[in-house]
């Protein structure tokens, strides 16, 4: 396997857009990684990276091979998983990449259950965007992804799909906190604790909103899910997230309860479990997607 440790130098680089910080990160003499790297490119006959003063870039020749280089890593990973399940062990690893409102609860309680069947299997999580989401994927950064109202991809392969709707968080006190459901006219009237606009539900918000023609300015904007929730719980401010990640069991303690929105406001949307269509998953990853799976499905069947 040695001649994956120069194929990592390549892509090490390539991630780092340096020589010196991915020496460091390899642990490596700048020097000796940069000898490495010209080898490889006249091995191949062809240049891997622009040489810049502020850095390394891919060339066009160099992005097809880093392409390469982590559809073999994805394999070398498969193959391991399949061998130490020839061992009898369940080593292996799984990277997943999945929106922030399964990051509170949903994943960690999902992965937790499943290391308790499976305590030789490592996670590597990617908490992100949808966006950002599928692009890891499609980099063969991660094997499968759970996030909502992901983007069209050519060759993404949906593993299941859960319908999910909109729910209002609010102080446990709140004047609002009586109510069964909400409209979104009702929320108007108090302050707004909103994600950025790259997360999913508050795309989904923007949509239809404009297209009611209502208009809910947030006075607190953020990329964290965890610092919006801490918000609301200390005064009036709502906001909003998809039910999978305000169950009571997750919000139990925290101050801060959930209310569904009035279908008529907002409708649903997916929430979606997925792979690309061309891969064969290592098996730790697949196991683990069908455990996923059951839980996801158990969720539904309790859901009103």
């Amino acid at each position: 396997m040695r001649h994956l440790r120069f194929l990592r130098y390549v892509d090490q680089v390539a991630r780092s857009g340096s020589i010196r910080k991915a020496a460091d990160t390899l642990n490596v003499t700048a020097s000796a990684l940069n000898r490495r790297i010209m080898d490889m490119e006249d091995e191949l006959g062809t240049q891997l990276f622009e040489r810049r003063p502020r850095g390394m870039r891919l060339t066009a020749a160099g992005e097809v091979f880093a392409r390469f280089i982590r559809s073999q890593f994805a394999e070398t990973e498969r193959m391991r998983s399949q061998i130490e399940d020839l061992k009898g062990l369940r080593r292996g690893n799984v990277r997943i990449a999945c929106s922030q409102a399964l990051a509170h609860g949903f994943l960690p309680e999902a992965i937790s259950v499943f290391q308790r069947a499976y305590p030789l299997i490592t996670f590597e999580v990617n908490v992100s965007d949808h966006e950002r989401a599928m692009q890891a994927l499609a980099a063969l950064e991660v094997d499968v992804l759970l996030v909502f109202r992901p983007p069209q991809l050519p060759n993404f392969r949906p593993l299941l799909t859960l319908k999910q709707r909109l729910v209002v968080l609010m102080a446990a006190k709140h004047p609002l906190a009586k109510k069964k459901t909400l409209r979104l006219s009702d929320c108007r009237m108090y302050p707004l604790a909103l994600p950025e606009r790259s997360i999913g539900g508050r795309q989904l918000l923007d949509e239809v909103t404009a297209r009611a023609g209502l208009s809910l300015a947030p006075s607190i904007q953020s990329n964290s899910f965890e610092f919006l929730r801490g918000c609301v719980a200390r005064g009036q401010a709502l906001s909003f997230q998809i039910e999978v990640g305000a169950l009571p069991d997750y919000l139990a303690g925290s101050g801060v309860i959930a209310l569904a929105i009035d279908q008529r406001d907002v409708p649903h949307a997916n929430l979606v479990l997925g792979q690309l269509r061309d891969r064969n998953l290592p098996s730790a990853a697949a196991i683990f997607c069908e455990h996923l799976k059951k839980a996801l499905q158990g969720i539904d069947s309790s859901t009103p």
